[in-house]
């Protein structure tokens, strides 16, 4: 995962990193990818918890995320609340306060501004 797996290794004493796994962003009933295809990627948008929990976790497999994945509800409780479609990174504070909120992405996620951010938090230079 790049940048990101620099940045959970550099401040894993101090940071928990997290994926949250939202509405899928290239579902077949929805605005599909060539690319997808070709990969033979072929998901309809869960309609249930358990659908959206066991598509999370194939995500997170095949992708080898070295992150725990929380599931967002079939609601979208967590993506409306906090805009994250289709990604974007954030840093909660220990006081529970948003302290970083980066660009929509996929243009808009930049972990080094989330790094930049983290470091801030924590008083490092």
């Amino acid at each position: 995962m790049g940048e990101l797996g620099a940045l959970s290794e550099r401040y894993a004493a101090d940071v928990a990193l997290f994926v949250v796994y939202i509405r899928e962003a290239h579902p077949e009933d929805g605005w599909v990818l060539s690319d997808n295809r070709e990969a033979g990627i072929a998901l309809t948008d869960p309609t249930s918890l358990a659908e959206r929990e066991a598509v999370a976790e194939t995500c997170a497999v095949d992708l080898r995320l070295p992150w725990p994945v929380l599931v967002d509800d079939v609601d979208d409780t967590v993506a409306r609340a906090y805009g994250g479609w289709p990604d974007r990174l954030y840093l909660i504070g220990r006081d529970g306060r948003v302290a970083f909120r980066g660009s929509e992405g996929p243009s808009g996620f930049k972990p080094d501004e989330l790094g930049t951010a983290i470091a801030a938090e924590l008083g490092h230079p």
